[in-house]
């Protein structure tokens, strides 16, 4: 299959011919059907977080399911699935007290350089965050994935596994945002609008919107926005002041 590799930071992925182990137990192959650009994987590339090397990158995608391994009961041939960054055994203490993504197991949460799932040229190549979206194919434990409905579009799933993860998981567990709260979002990027979204299924009852770029808030109007600040022509900081009276929470 091909992959897009990266050798060494700052230096171009290229396009290689990748080989994928076959599937293990509770092990599922999935064919890549999107996959985001996460500002992470940027990091990675620019050398701003160390990774091992050569690697596949790549953690906001969503696939079909290609074949299963034994064991794997979650899913079969077909499905359709957003990859998950908490992969979780399922079994372990944090798992059994409800905090999968503190997962204990490092057999099913294999830290870096311990998968031996990709190779190239005969070498081991290294796995990015037990997933390797960059590449057609991807193998990966059964709790590295979560089931979505066949009519939900593929290229919307992809958002969620990690821009939308963030966003939402700011409002709720962040935040806090309770019912009838006021809340102010800054910056209506992927992550910023999925803040506004979950705003709005918290419930809040005033949503402020802040860019400046005029596009985005009007998108942000779609997600779930009562009120917009254009920070590029106004104090943005005078305008939540004067909107609030003060009482706000701000969820960035």
């Amino acid at each position: 299959m091909k992959a897009a590799v990266l050798h060494a930071p700052n230096q171009p992925l290229t396009i290689e011919d990748v080989a994928l182990e076959k599937p293990k137990s509770r092990e599922v192959v999935l064919r890549t059907a999107f996959a985001g650009l996460c500002h992470s994987d940027l990091h990675f590339i620019e050398g701003l977080y160390p990774t091992p090397t050569p690697v596949v990158l790549g953690h906001e995608s969503s696939a079909v399911v290609e074949a299963v391994g034994e064991d794997v009961t979650y899913v079969k041939p077909g499905d359709h699935v957003i990859t998950c960054l908490s992969v979780f055994c399922g079994e372990c203490a944090q798992c059994m007290t409800g905090h999968p993504n503190l997962c204990e197991n490092t057999e099913v949460k294999l830290l870096p350089c311990a998968a031996r799932r990709l190779t190239w040229k005969g070498e081991v190549l290294n796995q990015a965050m037990n997933l390797s979206a960059f590449a057609e194919k991807m193998l990966v434990h059964e709790h590295a994935v979560v089931k979505v409905r066949d009519d939900v579009p593929l290229d919307r799933c992809a958002l969620v596994g990690c821009g939308v993860m963030t966003g939402v998981g700011a409002v709720f567990h962040a935040a806090k945002v309770e019912p009838g709260a006021t809340v102010a979002v800054i910056g209506c990027g992927g992550i910023g609008l999925s803040a506004v979204n979950g705003a709005a299924m918290a419930g809040a009852s005033r949503i402020i919107a802040i860019d400046t770029v005029a596009m985005k808030l009007d998108v942000a109007k779609q997600m779930g926005a009562t009120d917009t600040i254009n920070a590029s022509n106004v104090d943005p900081v005078e305008m939540v002041k004067e909107m609030t009276g003060g009482e706000i929470i701000d969820v960035k």
